[in-house]
């Protein structure tokens, strides 16, 4: 079975100005715009592929009821690299944000225009080949229980295998990895997550024995709207801490 990470998903209030601002953020293309939907990609080949996953805005009233546990880092690679990094972004619109961090902290806070937080990191030699995005973190209470059904959504590989410190990898090891990080005194929140990550199976895959695997795994069904559209081909699970995953039909 072949699995990846195909789309990671903001709930915004206005999907286009903030689709537009994460590629401006990035220095990535936005490659598709629809009116409720706004797709952003790293770059375009000329045949029109790009490297998954895709950042994906669509529209929620109110996304900022919802939870934040998953989030972007960005890269740099120098400390003038960094501070460059932080003033550019400041000057379109990001915030400073307070999310516990200590004053020496060598990462910076942010929040985009519509209050996602996100980081930009200090230079780090684990990200020295990858580009202006360094990550994808989804903070946990268990990092650890909750390595085996992403790993199984994703296909990546597990290159780190810590308590509280998991690290999945494109298997190409070309793209930036997804960190799951235990954050033991997170708040439990009872709410949708405002972002959230797609995965597809491969074209011969069948979409009905991915779910059961991961139910398998300690994913669950949830209902987050999606039985309101007639047309919805994807199923919406949400692994053992409530992050929810929606699992797209096969595609090539």
């Amino acid at each position: 079975m072949v699995m990846r990470l195909e789309n990671v998903v903001f709930d915004a209030r206005d999907p286009h100005a903030l689709g537009h601002w994460w590629a401006e953020a990035l220095g990535w293309v936005v490659h598709a715009e629809e009116d409720d939907e706004v797709d952003v990609c790293e770059r375009l080949s000329d045949d029109g592929s790009y490297p998954y996953p895709e950042l994906v805005f669509g529209p929620v009233g109110e996304p900022d009821r919802g939870r934040e546990r998953v989030h972007l880092d960005l890269n740099s690679f120098s400390a003038a690299d960094q501070r460059a990094t932080v003033d550019r972004l400041l000057g379109i619109g990001a915030v400073p944000a307070d999310v516990g961090q200590t004053s020496d902290a060598p990462f910076v806070v942010l929040a985009d225009p519509e209050g996602n937080n996100f980081c930009v990191l200090d230079p780090r030699p684990q990200y020295a080949h990858l580009g202006s995005l360094a990550g994808y973190t989804l903070a946990a209470h268990d990092a650890a229980a909750l390595r085996d059904l992403w790993q199984h959504a994703t296909g990546w590989d597990v290159t780190t295998d810590d308590s509280d410190y998991v690290v999945l990898t494109p298997p190409d090891r070309g793209g930036a990895p997804l960190e799951i990080i235990t954050r033991p005194t997170m708040p439990r929140v009872d709410a949708k997550n405002r972002i959230h990550l797609d995965v597809a199976p491969g074209p011969d895959d069948d979409q009905a024995a991915v779910v059961d695997q991961l139910i398998g795994l300690g994913a669950r069904p949830v209902e987050v709207g999606q039985s309101d559209n007639p047309g919805t081909t994807w199923v919406v699970l949400a692994d053992p801490e409530g992050n929810e995953l929606c699992v797209l039909s096969p595609r090539p």
